[in-house]
């Protein structure tokens, strides 16, 4: 294997980075990588052990005078999201991840990188195998399926680990201490696929929006940028209200944290009217890429032929669908008061998918307050019981509330000024971590969740930058040190 960031500073944490790259790791099929880190604590004499789940913890014993310090956990999840752009062919199950320098930048090529959350299992690769390190008792948490169900935080036993301090390293903002995060909840809505005969006098035309930022839809929500979904629905309901257009095919969107990139639908309008729904389609288009021009400077929105579908939606389905999608709520719903500039309560409508029988609708509502997550999660719901749909929850998870008087923050602030001569930004994060969930099981627990830069994660536009790396280990090095 050709080595491609092995090189980079610091030597230790870029190596295991790109050895983890080799390794597929899709959510919810995490055995290659579960067996990867295990492998790895047997070649270097390391107590482990794996849960019925998946989860792993991998401990490494004090350093000589440290014996008496607190035992601290890092954490990481197992799991990458698997996203890549639609001409591309990648098999996230199979195929590894090959990362390229770009400028400051490691990123990949057309799909995501998987630095989220592959830097800091990184991290802790290097933490347990760099015998200079002055510290205490420490225990290596990986979790799985965190990216779309948080399985192994929610099923993790009360007593798989025994440390006093939780450093999560799943953040993505150098020089941003986070010490909360909100909680939330998916909203799934299934309408019944209710077609007839495709009728004759109609033309069949395809319609695709592509070349969107997309992003996770926590940390980038309040970014402006546009929902694929969003934007086809505004043209497809304004189509169907003036032309009568019938839908055959709608799908757009993939997973549920990740703001839809893309979308298309293929439909059909009368011959007579082809013509004036082109010249609208070639307005809308005009008016939506200069309305997103600074957010989505690469938006495609395409038109074209396609080929004569033999069932299309029923008008009833397709009012009922259409008049959802679009009045469904998405992207931030109200700003913090107690953190001001951080969002507190979100929705995204992540994706639309079809089968023979059913179109599902998956959106996720995140909110630092129970209240409100629980309240914009309705609002969802009552949109599409409009519709006639049949709506369901998930489970969710909780929140984590700032603790002010952290013992484990006030370190880690010391610990930046001393390294970087200025103050870190100690926030609260609109995505969800798991530490909400371990503080549940053990509550006890003194958390902090810190990591390198990382910008479009969740999508094919991932990047990690190249000099926060080694800022972020400085760091954990430094806390690691400083433990009391």
């Amino acid at each position: 294997m050709k080595r491609i960031i092995s090189h980079l500073k610091p030597e230790r944490v870029w190596g295991f980075f790109e050895d983890i790259c080799q390794v597929p790791r899709p959510s919810k099929h995490e055995e290659k990588i579960i067996d990867f880190v295990l492998g790895f604590a047997q070649k270097h004499g390391l107590d482990h052990k794996r849960d019925d789940f998946g989860n792993v913890l991998i401990s490494k014993p004090a350093s000589p005078g440290y014996k008496n310090r607190k035992k601290v956990v890092l954490q990481t999840h197992l799991d990458m999201v698997g996203e890549k752009n639609n001409h591309v062919k990648h098999d996230f199950f199979t195929d590894p991840i090959v990362p390229r320098i770009d400028g400051e930048w490691v990123k990949a090529t057309d799909t995501t990188l998987g630095a989220d959350c592959g830097i800091g299992i990184a991290a802790q690769m290097a933490v347990l195998t760099d015998k200079n390190l002055k510290h205490g008792p420490i225990e290596c948490l990986f979790t799985v399926d965190e990216e779309t169900g948080l399985t192994g935080a929610f099923n993790l036993g009360s007593d798989f680990f025994s440390g006093d301090i939780l450093i999560n390293l799943d953040s993505e903002d150098e020089g941003e201490l986070f010490i909360g995060c909100a909680g939330g909840v998916d909203t799934l809505a299934s309408l019944n696929v209710d077609s007839e005969e495709a009728p004759k006098g109609f033309f069949p035309l395809e319609i695709a929006v592509s070349g969107l930022t997309g992003g996770h839809s926590g940390d980038d929500i309040h970014k402006g940028r546009a929902n694929a979904i969003k934007v086809l629905v505004r043209f497809l309901w304004y189509a169907y209200q003036h032309f009568g257009i019938r839908i055959a095919v709608i799908g757009g969107g993939n997973l549920r944290n990740a703001i839809a990139r893309e979308a298309r639908a293929e439909i059909m309008v009368q011959n007579g009217y082809k013509e004036n729904l082109v010249a609208e389609f070639n307005l809308f288009n005009h008016d939506v890429c200069d309305e997103y021009s600074i957010t989505e400077p690469n938006m495609k929105l395409e038109m074209g032929s396609c080929g004569i579908p033999g069932q299309v939606f029923t008008d009833k389905l397709t009012e009922r669908l259409l008049n959802a999608l679009y009045a469904c709520p998405h992207g931030v719903q109200a700003m913090s008061y107690r953190m001001p500039g951080m969002v507190e309560t979100s929705t995204n409508l992540a994706s639309v998918k079809m089968d023979e029988k059913f179109i599902l609708i998956t959106t996720s509502q995140r909110s630092d307050r129970e209240s409100g997550k629980a309240d914009i999660a309705s609002m969802v719901e009552a949109v599409f019981l409009l519709a006639g749909a049949v709506v369901q929850h998930t489970d969710g998870y909780p929140g984590w509330t700032p603790n002010p008087n952290s013992e484990i923050v006030k370190i880690t602030e010391e610990a930046y000024r001393k390294l970087f001569k200025t103050d870190p930004v100690v926030r609260s994060i609109h995505a969800g971590l798991e530490c909400g969930l371990f503080l549940k099981k053990y509550p006890h627990l003194d958390m902090i969740s810190f990591g390198p830069t990382i910008y479009g994660a969740h999508s094919p536009d991932e990047r990690l930058n190249i000099e926060t790396v080694q800022k972020f280990w400085d760091l954990l090095v430094e806390v690691l040190e400083n433990i009391p």
